[in-house]
């Protein structure tokens, strides 16, 4: 199982670099406004807090599995972020904005923010404090089904993107995220279901 998610994770790393090599010239330049903008402004965020979870478990656990899932969803995220803010420099757009997230998609009012979980799928503040503190299968549980949560949010995101972006580029992006992060989400549920545990919904 392990050999095919990384044959996966490598697949959606090849797919994630012919993007960032990809021109997407004759585009016009998004608005700060825009669905472009706004989806690379909130996923850089979300993405954020991914890396921030799997490199909390790494040093939580020993196990080479949930270390290795890990180190590609920490790598991958942090590589794809860069890309999207980027793109934001780029088209000379702000990296904040003074809407609530996911305003571009119609969808301002869905996440109050309430202990630091921002948009939809994010983990509390309490979450990323109770998983510094776990250890063992214990932590290897919590991480799977946070970033289980993390990544459904993700894809619902992304799919958002690949219906109102503009830009090809970032329609191609958002596309390779939501396969990635669906079969990741399987690969989770496997391995949850390995541990005695499932998803929290």
């Amino acid at each position: 199982m392990a050999g095919a998610a990384a044959a996966v994770l490598v697949a959606a790393g090849a797919i994630t670099y012919a993007v960032a090599e990809d021109g997407g010239s004759g585009t016009a330049t998004p608005s700060a406004d825009s669905a472009d903008a706004g989806f690379a402004r909130d996923m850089a965020v979300h993405h954020q807090q991914a890396v921030e979870m799997s490199f909390i478990v790494r040093d939580r656990t020993k196990d080479e599995e949930v270390r290795r899932l890990a180190y590609d969803i920490a790598q991958t995220q942090a590589n794809q972020r860069g890309m999207l803010l980027g793109w934001l420099d780029l088209w000379e757009l702000p990296k904040v904005s003074a809407e609530p997230p996911m305003t571009w998609m119609g969808m301002g009012g869905m996440a109050s923010g309430k202990d630091g979980a921002l948009m939809p799928g994010m983990a509390t503040n309490t979450e990323l404090k109770k998983l510094g503190s776990l250890n063992g299968r214990q932590a290897e549980v919590f991480y799977l089904q946070l970033m289980t949560d993390h990544h459904k949010g993700g894809i619902h995101m992304a799919e958002g993107c690949v219906a109102k972006c503009t830009v090809g580029v970032e329609k191609r992006l958002a596309q390779g995220m939501v396969e990635a992060q669906q079969s990741e989400v399987r690969l989770m549920s496997d391995m949850l279901r390995e541990r005695g545990a499932e998803p929290r919904s």
